[in-house]
């Protein structure tokens, strides 16, 4: 329903916002009132949740909201009798012509995932999401004879852009996962013969796991893109070994789509130890805080620019900063190699100061995922009186597993890690917050780290 939902709305001059399932009345209330939405479409149930009830309630309570149609769980909801509708042919040509949009119209609003708390509406036209589709799509040697699973959500941009928008440009095969399970997700690899997917870090985790009994059944499957966060090294490895795919590591953003990415015939060394370098249209630039470019491997803020950049917030033009010479800054910390290869430290945000020292915390994380009693880590900063931060794993453990903060201190000191560097609290957690994406969400972890104090076992 989705794809023939947006397809309409650019024919008549809509914007499209998609918006997660799993969103409740506070969210779905800032998210429509915000973009004025007119028009609401939510299924009738969908996961055992009464989404019909909830569009009833927030009708009462957003005057702009002017209809809500149901996708029936039978097929007879107000969508599917509208979908199946006849309209006068002459008619309906004389509308489209009237609201035919121009590239550089706005097609699509796409809530930011809050990794900062806050949601903002990103706004892009055909040409930036298009643009950055196409050279995507050449850099990777996606076809039309490709077939794509696609297990993200379709309100965040890795949905949209690889599940709905580039099907439809490739005029590919496309098989859409709407609930998350990786035998299940195996069982539609083999019997669709898919050769691509996208997803972020958490997928391709829980698709190794699940593969370790079923490898034939995966033969099928190219590439695997990891996109959504920085992706630890020992997993781009058991990912190659356990689905006998390439990975490719991705990084990008709702703002700007993909930025950089490795390539199919990279050396080793670059699938596994960088985020790639950029795709055609786009540029990345490491500078310092006056926005000069740092020198090579240096540490400094990631700023981009190119074809693919969004263009604007809705109704937030202050947020929307860009330099003189249109450079936009990311909020990560990354580092670039002589062959313009980048890594991602860190978020700007995330950075701990320790004693006037800045802990390099992607690299520590990196470090603990090759731990095998470790699944998950995240680290982030707790107030110290003396030296100002000190550092705070919050860790989930395998199943059956566990983990001390001793245990812990001496994995890091036997991958010569610097003492500084190393955690001085272990949080053993059941799960991550994350965002609908999958983006774990650090400044959930930082207010429950502000009153946290270093533990020793």
């Amino acid at each position: 329903q989705f794809v023939a939902l947006h397809l309409a709305a650019v024919r008549i001059g809509a914007i499209t916002n998609p918006l997660m399932p799993i969103f409740r009345e506070r969210e779905l209330e800032f998210m429509l009132g915000w973009a004025e939405s007119k028009l609401l479409v939510v299924p009738e149930v969908f996961r055992g949740y009464d989404h019909v009830a909830l569009a009833t309630s927030l009708r009462e309570r957003l005057p702009e909201l002017d209809h809500v149609l149901v996708i029936g769980a039978e097929g007879n909801g107000t969508f599917d009798a509208l979908l199946h509708q006849d309209m006068d042919r002459k008619a309906a040509d004389a509308l489209f012509a009237k609201r035919r949009l121009a590239p550089d119209d706005i097609i699509s609003i796409m809530y930011t995932s809050g990794t900062t708390g806050e949601p903002k509406g990103v706004m892009h036209t055909s040409n930036t999401l298009c643009c950055n589709l196409v050279q995507f799509r050449d850099v990777q040697n996606i076809t039309s004879s490709d077939v794509t699973i696609m297990p993200s959500p379709l309100a965040h941009q890795t949905g949209f852009l690889y599940g709905i928008m580039n099907p439809i440009l490739t005029g590919g095969t496309v098989v859409l996962q709407d609930i998350w399970n990786p035998r299940k997700a195996i069982d539609l690899i083999n019997g669709e013969g898919v050769t691509f997917t996208i997803a972020s870090t958490p997928f391709l985790a829980d698709l190794c796991e699940a593969a370790k009994d079923r490898l034939e059944e995966l033969r099928s499957l190219r590439l695997f893109v990891s996109a959504g966060a920085p992706i630890p090294r020992d997993l781009v490895r058991m990912g190659e070994e356990r689905l006998g795919a390439m990975i490719i590591s991705l990084w990008g953003m709702t703002e700007n789509g993909a930025v950089c990415c490795t390539r199919p015939d990279d050396p080793p060394e670059k699938t596994f130890e960088t985020d790639g370098r950029h795709v055609p249209g786009m540029a990345c630039m490491i500078a310092d805080d006056e926005n000069q470019q740092v020198p090579v491997n240096e540490e400094g803020r990631l700023l981009v620019q190119g074809a693919g950049m969004f263009v604007g917030y809705l109704k937030r033009p202050d947020l929307y900063v860009t330099d003189q010479d249109g450079w936009f800054d990311t909020g990560d910390l990354a580092r670039m190699d002589g062959e313009g290869y980048i890594r991602i430290t860190g978020r700007s945000k995330d950075v701990i100061i320790r004693g006037g020292e800045n802990i390099p915390i992607v690299e520590i994380e990196n470090l603990l995922h090759g731990h095998p009693a470790i699944a998950e880590v995240a680290i982030v900063a707790m107030p110290d009186p003396r030296l100002g931060e000190r550092g705070c794993a919050f860790v989930v453990t395998r199943q059956g597993e566990t983990l001390t903060h001793s245990e812990m201190v001496l994995f890091l000191q036997e991958m010569k890690c610097a003492k500084q560097y190393m955690p001085e609290r272990l949080e053993i957690v059941a799960a991550m917050p994350r965002t609908p994406s999958g983006k774990i969400q650090k400044f959930n972890l930082r207010a429950l780290a502000k009153n946290f104090t270093p533990n020793g076992g």
